[in-house]
């Protein structure tokens, strides 16, 4: 009898307590309460009210219109009699055929290889300027974000001045100092850079997604990396490039679909007379396409080029995500 244990004691409950509280639900712990569910419910419609009209305009004015261009671009599309002939692929087949939409291309693909580095350091360094700048920050930032409120055509009419060959204000600054500017207007070799020039007259808005990033740097880094002797360029290695890489990245997917729809830069200094005089480096693929639309008519085929670039911008955004990516510093990631 010694080797026995005591059970414990568990009281009765005659009257079915314990049962008839778990079958009303008590004794779990208290609900939501339904007010706030409702509450909720009315902040999604009033968020999806709000959205509306971008969503019916994304629909009608987008989707819309691709699927339109994407019908009329296996056709013969006729503008006076609003009617489309199917032709099948001939289109695509044309486009394989001209030679100046793999020029067109070439020239595209050119510019972006040039122009998007050039855009981010620009902007980058534009933004560490003024993220330095401690009394008049608020002026110094509006008159850096002005340029990207100038029409195009402003801009394009002052760069043509500034880019004149023979007293253009850029070769008399580089004569000054017995530089002999090139003819940028009209040698095909400067044709690009000069676009180039005129691009990053408008990099505020890149410089402004780069001032945010690095507000959110903590100070404590840049702190703790002077006390252990880092200078200014490895804390910019070390510190600010791996912190705002996903800024960087960001920037670098934006920039590369916007290179490689350019138009109006390209389109302003050089084609805006309507005229075959300009030089075959100044002919970008955007440019072309609006040509065969709406000066050739040829609607089927300009809805080709269309869906092309868009295949060709896809394909690069995709590569760029791929391997880009694994570039990126995302905080609290284990990889």
């Amino acid at each position: 009898m010694s080797n026995l244990k005591a059970l414990p004691i568990v009281p009765a409950d005659p009257a079915g307590t314990v049962q008839r509280e778990k079958r009303n639900g008590r004794g779990k712990g208290p609900k939501p309460p339904k007010v706030r569910i409702k509450y909720n419910r009315r902040e999604a419609v009033a968020g999806y009210l709000f959205i509306l009209p971008w969503v019916l305009g994304f629909l009608v004015f987008t989707l819309g219109a691709m699927i339109y261009s994407l019908v009329i671009s296996f056709s013969n599309y006729d503008l006076a009699t609003d009617t489309a002939t199917p032709i099948g692929l001939e289109n695509y087949t044309n486009l394989i055929e001209d030679p100046k939409v793999m020029l067109a291309l070439g020239n595209t693909l050119f510019y972006a290889v040039m122009a998007v580095p050039l855009e981010i350091a620009f902007a980058l360094f534009l933004a560490m300027l003024l993220n330095r700048v401690g009394r008049g920050a608020g002026l110094f930032r509006t008159l850096y974000y002005l340029p990207k409120m100038t029409p195009s055509v402003a801009a394009a009419s002052v760069f043509l001045l500034l880019l004149n060959g023979n007293y253009g204000a850029i070769n008399r600054g580089l004569a000054a100092i017995g530089i002999q500017g090139p003819q940028w207007l009209t040698d095909p070799n400067w044709v690009k850079p000069s676009i180039v020039l005129m691009t990053l007259w408008s990099v505020s808005g890149t410089m402004i997604i780069f001032l945010a990033a690095l507000k959110n740097v903590p100070v404590d880094l840049y702190e703790v990396a002077s006390l252990d002797g880092a200078g200014k360029v490895r804390q910019f290695f070390s510190i600010t490039v791996p912190m705002i890489s996903g800024t960087i990245f960001f920037n670098v997917l934006v920039l590369t679909i916007a290179a490689l729809q350019v138009f109006d830069q390209a389109f302003l200094l050089f084609w805006r007379n309507q005229t075959n005089a300009s030089p075959e480096s100044s002919l970008f693929y955007a440019v072309y396409l609006f040509q065969q639309a709406f000066r050739n008519f040829n609607f089927g085929f300009a809805a080709a080029m269309a869906w092309l670039i868009f295949l060709i911008i896809m394909i690069i955004t995709v590569i760029q995500v791929k391997f880009g990516n694994r570039f990126v510093y995302y905080e609290g990631d284990r990889r």
